[in-house]
């Protein structure tokens, strides 16, 4: 074989190689980042349980401050009744 063939073709390949390995899926499954690939995306079983630990944190604020609001309207309720006495 001539080597200008040889050489030839042996950089076109890798250079093919190159360009395939900026846009081939990387890892486990998930896509080049951008520029090459597509936007990384959360699989939706972690989105889920992400959104259900907000929504845990925000019911559980929620009643804190709820609870809050008792005690204060308790202890204000008890300070009036001493004071009228």
């Amino acid at each position: 074989m001539n080597d200008k063939v040889f050489y030839t073709s042996s950089a076109v390949v890798a250079l093919l190689m190159i360009a395939l390995s900026l846009v081939w899926p990387q890892g486990l499954g998930t896509r080049s980042p951008a520029p090459f690939g597509h936007e990384v995306v959360l699989p939706d079983v972690v989105r889920a349980q992400r959104e259900k630990a907000e929504r845990e944190a925000k019911r559980k604020a929620e009643q804190a401050a709820e609870r809050a609001a008792k005690a204060q309207a308790a202890t204000e309720a008890s300070a009036s009744s001493a004071s009228a006495q």
